[in-house]
């Protein structure tokens, strides 16, 4: 187990794992791992915690969670063998309580075999991905399905305990797997309306077939409660979003009878189908492993929805062996549009009238080898709509993705087929961490069913907006929305200017007024002072020093967040905390004090701020350091200004590599008593205050001229 496996034993954090490494020369050592991240053995980390009282006993979740990672065969071929005992286990109560009575863990392996091939087929059909299930291969897992269906006993059920054992694999190996956020699954189910079939062809971990509960439109996403979702990267074939059938009216049964998915990576299909099982069990469940472009596993099937985030930018997709795929309705996709090839491949899939929502990169709407088959999907009325979303919505997250929704037309295409653009950007522009999805949903929601009902909607400048086909099919076919979307009013119009301008001037005035003098007249420059540095000051207990993060919350619960970001603009705290881990308490981060002084640690220059009343309470984030000044020693302000100063941060900073860091503790301060410090102290916070004009001053400056520009241009505002 991991160190992060010890602090969820002791219920603490991960910091005091490493105190403890250090502090007690008993603390067991090492057995794997590597020196960043070494591993322990669960019976020594056990019994350590007990002789020092920090446990009373493991709970039985991490016991089997340990159990899990410490298999021989590897923790995915664990879950396969978690996934088939709870399954059996909520199906067929009965036989797994005879089952268990067994003698012997041979016993058990035995009886478990035709038992589980049994269950498995009934479930997930003959041809199910579970395989591997021989005697051999189950033997060392008698103690593990035992627990685990212990575990399915004492928690809520047989669906939950394999939630959590699942959620902890995903955090565990987090950089083989993409969270995505559960508001982007759930709106992509809401587009699709309900459906009694549903398909996802690149199913990951299989989020996207998962039922949701009955919901009405106000309601907010319920991915499951239990698991943050997550998918195989780029390349193998893997998506993993969230739930299906969110209804477009009111309150009604979504949970689709029919749930179908494949999946290239064979460990994925295979838990996966027992994910979907235990999850829905009144539904039929296919599931298949296979490369779904190259071996089509359900060449024959048709149904309501597709919905599927494809890998992007593959260029290995089977360009080569598929050109005369009967898929190709629209037109054989280039090697490098391999986008083009699994939004063809969802509409072959799809009955008459069934939609198709697919997370798409931005690239594919415009990328000039692709014209000619988005060309022919507007033509025929395939494609209904594309959605722009903000940054941050999925991962890759620094790009805007898109939502394509397509339609399976009949025989006979629409007589003037329209497209529908959405651009969201500008509605949630902070990125991942404060993505308002409650407004992206309701913006894209709302445009998409007034289109979908009524065929056209009401132009919105920015952001929505109904085109004709026609229209579109020019040499580019370039169907990015911002592209076909006019923009907004200018900043407001110009009544909103005309404010900007009063309060551009009264900032001004006010940035004037509190220009300081380059120095006090008839004061000469002070000497040379003693110095000590902040790590004396912090081992004397005249200030105390604390480093951002790591802290967690459960959504919606823990309080905001001052980032560097926020330090260096002069911004109030605009972050959030990170969730726990799945199964994980929330650890508690570091709270700012009204008087603290937060210095960042990244990037040079020299910045250091004062805790005001108004960033009083906020969570200290990531690569900033807390100096917290005994009141009595040090003055706030006086600490803040020195360091401030250019040359104290130079020494105290590393330039080994591209990205300077600041090692706070050698930041130097005169030695001065506290009236000097005070007398410091004031010029520094007036030098703070004409700094924030400034600021002000610029801020209003750049809306002012941005206004006119956009106004001049667009026709709101003459130029005499």
């Amino acid at each position: 187990m991991t160190a992060a496996g010890i602090a969820r034993l002791a219920g603490v954090g991960r910091a005091a794992v490493s105190n403890w490494r250090r502090r007690h020369a008993d603390f067991p050592k090492p057995v794997g791992g590597t020196e960043a991240s070494p591993a322990f053995a669960l019976t020594a980390v056990e019994q350590w915690l007990r002789d020092q009282g920090k446990l009373a006993e493991v709970p039985l979740r991490e016991r089997v969670w340990q159990q899990v990672t410490g298999h021989p065969a590897g923790a995915a071929v664990a879950l396969r063998h978690v996934g088939a005992v709870l399954l059996l286990v909520r199906d067929r109560p009965a036989v797994w309580r005879g089952l268990a009575r067994a003698d012997d863990d041979a016993e058990l392996t035995d009886l478990l075999l035709p038992a589980l091939d049994a269950v498995l087929t009934a479930r997930l059909g003959p041809a199910h991905p579970v395989t591997g299930l021989t005697r051999e291969a189950l033997a060392p897992s008698s103690a593990l399905v035992r627990a685990a269906a212990e575990l399915a006993e004492d928690a809520e059920g047989a669906p939950y305990a394999y939630e959590f054992l699942l959620g902890r694999h995903l955090d565990a190996n987090s950089r083989q797997y993409t969270l995505t956020p559960p508001g982007l699954a759930a709106l992509m189910a809401e587009l699709a309306g309900p459906a009694t079939a549903v398909l996802d062809p690149a199913a990951g971990t299989g989020t996207l077939l998962h039922p949701l509960r009955e919901q009405t439109p106000g309601d907010g996403p319920d991915d499951g409660a239990h698991l943050r979702e997550g998918h195989a990267p780029p390349g193998t074939g893997g998506s993993d979003r969230g739930g299906v059938g969110a209804p477009r009216g009111p309150a009604a049964p979504v949970e689709p009878a029919e749930l179908y998915g494949q999946e290239a990576d064979a460990d994925l299909a295979a838990l996966t189908a027992l994910r979907l099982a235990l999850r829905a069990p009144e539904a039929q469940v296919r599931v298949r492993a296979a490369d779904t472009l190259r071996a089509d596993a359900f060449p024959d099937l048709t149904v309501d929805a597709v919905l599927a985030h494809p890998p992007f930018n593959e260029r290995n997709w089977g360009h080569d062996s598929l050109a005369y795929d009967p898929r190709w309705e629209y037109g054989f996709p280039a090697r490098t549009e391999s986008e083009l090839a699994w939004v063809q491949h969802a509409l072959a899939r799809l009955r008459v009238g069934g939609t198709a929502v697919l997370l798409m990169p931005p690239a594919a709407a415009s990328r000039r080898s692709g014209r000619r088959i988005r060309a022919d999907l507007l033509r025929r009325g395939a494609l209904r709509a594309v959605i722009a979303l903000p940054a941050g919505a999925a991962p890759p997250y620094g790009i805007p993705l898109h939502l394509w929704v397509l339609h399976r037309p009949g025989s006979a295409p629409p007589p003037a087929p329209h497209l529908l653009v959405v651009d969201t950007a500008e509605l949630a522009p902070g990125g991942r961490d404060k993505l308002d999805w409650q407004t992206v949903r309701g913006t894209v929601l709302d445009a998409w069913r007034a289109f979908d009902h009524e065929g056209g909607i009401e132009e919105r400048p920015g952001v929505r907006r109904s085109l004709a086909a026609i229209d579109l099919l020019d040499d580019d076919v370039d169907l990015a929305p911002a592209r076909h979307l006019p923009p907004p009013a200018a900043a407001g119009g110009p009544a909103e200017l005309a404010r900007a301008h009063k309060e551009l001037t009264a900032a001004l005035a006010r940035t004037t007024d509190l220009a300081p003098a380059p120095a006090p007249a008839g004061r000469a420059a002070p000497a040379r002072w003693p110095l000590t540095t902040i790590g004396e000051l912090a081992r004397a207990g005249a200030l105390l020093l604390r480093a951002g993060g790591p802290g967690t919350a459960a959504p919606g619960e823990g309080p905001v967040q001052l980032t560097e970001h926020d330090v260096i603009g002069g911004t109030q705290p605009s972050g959030t905390l990170p969730e726990p881990a799945t199964g994980d308490a929330p650890e508690e981060p570091v709270l700012l004090r009204a008087g603290d002084v937060v210095v960042p640690v990244l990037g040079g220059g020299a910045i250091a701020r004062v805790v005001d009343a108004a960033t009083e309470g906020a969570a200290l984030g990531r690569n900033l350091y807390l100096l917290r000044p005994d009141p009595a020693a040090l003055d706030p302000w006086f600490l803040a200004g020195f360091l401030r100063g250019t040359a104290n941060n130079r020494q105290a900073s590393s330039y080994a590599s591209t990205a300077t860091r600041l090692d706070v503790r050698r930041l130097q301060l005169p030695r001065l008593p506290p009236a000097e410090q005070r007398e410091y102290g004031e010029r520094f916070r007036a030098l703070a205050a004409f700094e924030e004009a400034l600021r002000e001053s610029a801020r209003l400056g750049e809306r002012l001229t941005q206004g006119l520009y956009d106004g001049l241009t667009d026709g709101s505002i003459p130029p005499g």
